[in-house]
């Protein structure tokens, strides 16, 4: 008995007032849909099926290659109509997961306990219980037991007082559904073919109809504007930051982070106020990240210290470094252990050894540093002739006087003295110093231009 997803996501979304299909807004820097598609992926679906309608060549551009069941819906005649487009992709074996493309917070865990619930040949709803349940289907009851579910337009004075909803979501038995979806009919205020109506033929049949809850409504929520769309993007980083502080981190204030993918923490590590992950970010134990750092496809060893307004990208930083602050961090570099970048320092594609320091307003691309290197102030790797990239190599032990410039291809030897000031263009051996910068000259009695009188 496979699991079947069908997710649909064939609105337009016009109360969103964008040419972007509805499901393609992003909740955590991914579309909506993603994430129900990640969700059913997490559930272990056999076969994920996306029905969609408007904006197709949009939406098939956003998500690009994936292994889905694209499934048109040309007309939107509702959402048993809907469903019943995916059906050459569903066996009468199946177990049938209905789920929606602008309801991106839906946990697993919730639809694990929603399946779990469904007898063997039954089918089960998700349902949740709502101060205010004002647009929502009422489920109707007869002592206890689900008889149908009544859209709110179609519902009478006592139906609108049940605060008990539908959420949409559903499992449902392939064989059945297929015989009922055949049934439906659109006599209802709307005008469509509502995949609620089955629920009463399945209670005509006698088929178990079971229930599950949420444990938040939110879980159940999707999003028709933009506010509610910042609402849910409000209640998806809550969530993650409970997350991670229930992993160990300490969050300055758990409503100003924004996680955009997937953060591993160690213990006791501290995270300041407007913090953005992005990627796969993995923080060790003990480790502090300042404000305002964005952080992205990231390693970050332990007990290293990232300082406010530092930008670090897919590179891996090591144990007891300090970076920042206003660092900035490029793609392929790699911080060993102690090592420090101070304020105004770019690495790019840069490997900087175990207790080297760049401390101020330097510039390192394409270069090799070894250990217990000093870097000066106000130095440049000149790594591009304006067609190429080429590489810095700079040994063990060198000092780098500041404001120099390093013209790559170059290396330096161990333990080289770069006097300040220096524009070095060819290899040094270890052990030498080079000075490579004008003589000073001092002029006696110079005096300034003056202005002339007018």
């Amino acid at each position: 008995m496979a699991l079947n997803v069908v997710i649909l996501a064939a609105g337009k979304g016009t109360r969103m007032k964008s040419a972007l299909p509805k499901v393609l807004h992003k909740v955590a820097e991914r579309p909506m849909v993603q994430h129900v598609i990640d969700t059913a992926r997490q559930l272990g679906a056999a076969h994920i099926n996306l029905v969609y309608g408007y904006g197709a060549e949009q939406l098939k551009a956003g998500l690009g290659e994936q292994p889905l069941n694209w499934v048109l819906q040309a007309e939107q005649l509702g959402t048993g109509h809907a469903v019943q487009q995916a059906l050459p992709h569903i066996a009468d074996d199946d177990v049938v997961l209905v789920l929606y493309g602008d309801v991106p917070l839906t946990r697993v865990e919730t639809l694990n306990q929603l399946l779990a619930a469904r007898s063997n040949d039954g089918l089960a709803i998700l349902t949740v219980h709502l101060q205010n349940p004002t647009g929502y289907g009422r489920i109707v009851r007869d002592n206890g037991k689900v008889v149908g579910i009544v859209e709110q337009k179609d519902a009478n004075a006592e139906q609108l007082k049940i605060t008990e909803v539908n959420s949409g979501i559903m499992a449902i038995p392939g064989a059945p559904l297929k015989r009922w979806l055949s049934a439906l009919k659109n006599n209802n205020a709307q005008g469509e073919f509502y995949l609620t109506d089955i629920i009463a033929m399945a209670n005509a049949e006698g088929v178990a109809i079971a229930t599950a809850h949420p444990t938040n409504a939110i879980e159940t929520e999707g999003a028709n504007n933009r506010v509610q769309l910042a609402q849910l993007e409000r209640a998806y980083q809550a969530r993650k930051a409970e997350e991670l502080m229930l992993n160990g981190a300490n969050l300055r204030d758990p409503a100003r982070i924004d996680v955009r993918g997937e953060v591993t923490v160690g213990s006791d590590v501290m995270i300041d106020v407007n913090v953005i992950f992005e990627g796969k970010v993995v923080l060790g134990n003990g480790v502090s990240i300042g404000a305002n750092c964005i952080l992205k496809d990231c390693t970050v060893g332990d007990n290293t210290e990232i300082k406010a307004n530092t930008m670090v990208e897919a590179s891996t930083i090591g144990a007891d470094c300090s970076v920042g602050p206003f660092a900035r961090i490029r793609p392929d570099s790699e911080l060993a252990d102690d090592s420090h970048v101070g304020n105004f320092v770019e690495l790019k594609k840069t490997k900087l050894g175990k207790g080297s320091k760049a401390n101020h307003l330097t510039y390192l691309g394409d270069s090799v540093i070894g250990s217990k290197v000093n870097i000066g102030a106000g130095t440049i790797t000149c790594n591009y002739d304006g067609a190429n990239k080429f590489q810095t190599t700079i040994e063990d032990g060198v000092f780098v006087g500041s404001n120099s410039s390093l013209v790559a291809p170059i290396t330096l030897g161990q333990n080289v003295t770069v006097g300040a000031g220096s524009v070095v263009t060819k290899s040094v051996e270890a052990e030498q110093l080079v000075v490579a910068r004008s003589k000073q000259v001092v002029i006696s009695g110079w005096q300034r231009p003056q202005k002339i009188k007018k």
